[in-house]
């Protein structure tokens, strides 16, 4: 007859390691209450079952590779900041990555534009989606030295698998023709098939001219903006904000 303590051996080789503490605890837990073998089979399931999602929840966290740490539940939403509390109810359900819909979020320097990108790639990858955040320089700049190594395309076919793209400082600075056609490839890959959220200080309407080539900008602008829910920032910035909560306050 094989042992409890065979049977852990067996459970932690086959790397169901937290199956085996939590048969362990029960082994060795007050003999009060007796809990039936069924009670007893599902305690220890879910507890392996809980902590592989835990680990997938944060592999996905650290591949989505965030510029900060943020949560749709610290969303700033107040009279004249341009997003409520509905707003934010209705993203964190995440059918807007279902349905495959983009998030295209504009506003000032400062109000909060990074900080909500941040938390719907976060709000993604506990739904169970993979997300990736980039700064659109940093992707242009990734993009040009994998073409030169020659991995361009396995670059785009990675981009193109994530299910949520976030895309900062969209059109900080001017493009070059190799810049336009490379977000072009980007984006038309991703069309239809996964959710990309932008996040610009330049107004939508403004697109055509910021990308200075009417074919290029009308390709991008029609496969980002069509389908997008668009959310214009507004109010003081909230990165000074902090900074005044946080300086010493004179005394008396």
């Amino acid at each position: 007859m094989t042992t409890i303590e065979e049977t852990l051996t067996k459970l932690t080789e086959l790397r169901l390691k937290t199956m085996a503490l939590a048969t362990r605890e029960l082994m060795e837990s007050a003999p009060g209450g007796q809990l039936t073998f069924e009670e007893k089979l599902g305690i220890v399931v879910d507890r392996e079952w809980t902590d592989r999602d835990n680990r997938r929840l944060a592999r996905r966290l650290k591949e989505a590779k965030l510029a900060t740490r943020a949560a749709l539940d610290n969303v700033l939403c107040e009279p004249g900041r341009g997003i409520d509390k509905a707003t934010v109810r209705q993203l964190a359900t995440c059918n807007w990555i279902k349905s495959k819909h983009n998030v295209v979020i504009v506003g000032k320097t400062g109000v909060g534009k990074s900080y909500l990108a941040s938390a719907l790639a976060d709000a993604a990858c506990r739904d169970g989606h993979r997300s990736l955040f980039f700064r659109v320089p940093r992707l242009l700049e990734e993009l040009a030295l994998a073409r030169v190594a020659g991995q361009y395309g396995a670059l785009l076919g990675k981009l193109s698998r994530v299910d949520v793209l976030i895309l900062d400082d969209f059109l900080l600075t001017p493009l070059n023709d190799v810049e336009r056609r490379d977000l072009l490839e980007v984006i038309e890959d991703r069309y239809d098939r996964s959710s990309t959220v932008i996040a610009t200080q330049v107004p939508t309407k403004t697109w055509h001219d910021a990308l200075a080539d009417p074919t290029i900008a009308d390709a991008i602008c029609d496969r980002l903006v069509h389908n997008a829910h668009v959310i214009k920032l507004a109010g003081a910035s909230i990165r000074k904000r902090k900074a005044l909560q946080t300086q010493p306050q004179p005394t008396a």
